[in-house]
């Protein structure tokens, strides 16, 4: 089931959102795995682009870190720049 995405507004900000609010109600806890580009492409039915976006602004908003080869995993409070604020 894919959630429902108004196309008239910017779609990666909208994917970046709905990860931001499954961050913070807690559905992924710290340190849990972040869905992938492909998991996000398939869910949103969006292009790996768009999803790539939605993760880069996600990272440089503190609430998710890279490993290389590994993922992505929603970071620390303590990393966390724009905790709290809108996408």
């Amino acid at each position: 089931m894919s959630p429902e995405l108004d196309r008239t507004r910017p779609v990666w900000r909208q994917v970046a959102a709905t990860i931001a609010t499954r961050i913070a109600d807690g559905e992924y806890p710290v340190g849990a795995r972040v869905p992938s580009v492909v998991e996000l492409s398939a869910e949103f039915g969006i292009a790996s682009s768009t999803a790539q976006k939605a993760l880069a602004h996600l990272k440089a908003e503190g609430l998710i870190r890279a490993e290389v080869g590994l993922g992505s995993f929603v970071a620390e409070e303590s990393q966390r720049a724009g905790a709290g604020e809108d996408v």
